[in-house]
């Protein structure tokens, strides 16, 4: 792109009705002229070597043959068969809920085999775990799971986790997850994990809104055990599916007059776009990064499994993309952090500028060389990104 020196010259210089009434000046202007045009010459030159990133410029690119890919990533998931030429999807818009939820439960299965095995082995000896059972808005049994520091000092921040899995598949309980709150705990924090009803899956069916519920019902009773739990202040966070929820809970209970139970928000690669802005790939990202351990029609079925008939499209607590400023205004502070190789980076960073332009105290991150929540899965040769996705969680919440 030509720099706005350059274009103020030429736009200058090349006037065609500009006249100069003594030698000195013409002699001046053609010398504006001939570095002006030099200028626009060499930087709109087309350069054979520039190539647009990902499936942009090679359309048929596979995850693992991105040049800007982590190679330990691509190592890791390259085990499991991952990174890839996609599986062919065995269902599509037009496919019955029952095909979807049966096609949700067996990706279930496979994926929390795959996370699981990522984590064997792993763990904090100086974090203690437990679990506490509550009542949920609709009378429903919600399971929490709390890690903490061993001997932990008083007041530490506490982190209200919301899983991942497009809202509709995936655990808390699980192996990988269980080990992300003991890292978050391993950081000075309390972490709350909520086992949210799914809209497929084992912890299925339950579309929306039950998840978000169960999501607001554990945030209530989070704030109202500050006390016993030994934390002083609450961050909703969560990523993909999980970075859904915790924006929509904050909506929530902005809507609900509770917005004052929560210090601040921090969503990884938050999944907030519904099927309808999937089915069309509205942004670069989608098209750049489709396949790459996400598959854009994945998410399009898991849109639907959460809404099927689109009720709720343009619903800010079902889709937080379609949230107004007016939506966004009143906000705690509000941290996006996102994947450089993820279909869903895009929507994220739209999100932030909306944050930006309603007032919200807020800042975003793309962690580069990443898919799509691979920052909170202990990978060998990442432990770095890891890291220093934990620390900025915990200097977040420090800052609150």
């Amino acid at each position: 792109r030509p720099s706005d020196r350059a274009r103020r010259l030429a736009a200058t210089c090349q006037k065609p009705t500009m006249s100069f009434a003594v030698p000195t000046v013409a002699s001046a202007a053609r010398r504006c002229h001939s570095v002006a045009a030099t200028q626009l010459a060499v930087q709109l030159r087309p350069r054979s070597d520039a190539k647009l990133p990902g499936r942009l410029g090679e359309p048929a690119m596979l995850g693992n043959q991105d040049p800007r890919a982590h190679p330990g990533i691509i190592k890791a998931f390259g085990a499991f068969g991952m990174g890839g030429e996609p599986t062919p999807m065995p269902v599509s818009a037009e496919s019955s809920l029952e095909e979807l939820r049966a096609w949700a439960a067996t990706s279930e299965e496979e994926f929390t085999t795959i996370m699981d095995a990522l984590v064997e082995g792993k763990g904090f000896e100086n974090v203690e775990d437990s679990e506490r059972t509550i009542t949920g808005d609709d009378g429903n049994h919600i399971q929490l799971y709390i890690s903490k520091p061993k001997d932990a000092a008083a007041d530490l921040p506490c982190i209200l986790h919301i899983h991942g899995g497009g809202m509709a598949t995936l655990s808390a309980a699980s192996a990988s997850y269980t080990w992300w709150r003991q890292a978050l705990a391993n950081k000075g924090h309390v972490v709350v994990g909520v086992e949210f009803r799914n809209s497929a899956g084992k912890l299925g069916p339950h579309p929306f809104p039950a998840g978000l519920n169960d999501c607001t019902s554990a945030l209530r009773w989070t704030h109202d055990n500050l006390s016993e739990l030994g934390a002083s202040k609450i961050v909703v966070s969560g990523e993909s599916g999980g970075g859904n929820l915790c924006l929509a809970t904050a909506l929530k209970a902005k809507r609900d007059g509770n917005i004052g139970q929560l210090a601040g928000i921090y969503a990884q690669c938050p999944y907030i776009a519904g099927p309808q802005v999937w089915s069309s790939r509205e942004t670069l990202s989608m098209e750049e990064n489709d396949g790459y351990f996400l598959d854009g029609d994945m998410m399009e079925m898991m849109g639907k499994l959460y809404d099927y008939e689109g009720a709720n499209a343009k619903n800010p607590l079902c889709w937080p993309s379609e949230a107004s400023i007016d939506d966004l205004k009143g906000l705690p502070p509000v941290a996006i952090s996102l994947n450089e190789l993820d279909p869903c980076r895009d929507e994220g960073l739209e999100f932030a500028r909306q944050l930006a332009r309603a007032g919200v105290p807020s800042y975003s991150r793309v962690v580069v060389g990443t898919w799509h929540a691979s920052d909170i899965v202990p990978i060998e040769g990442t432990e770095l990104i890891v890291g220093s996705t934990l620390s900025d969680i915990a200097s977040f919440a420090a800052s609150l």
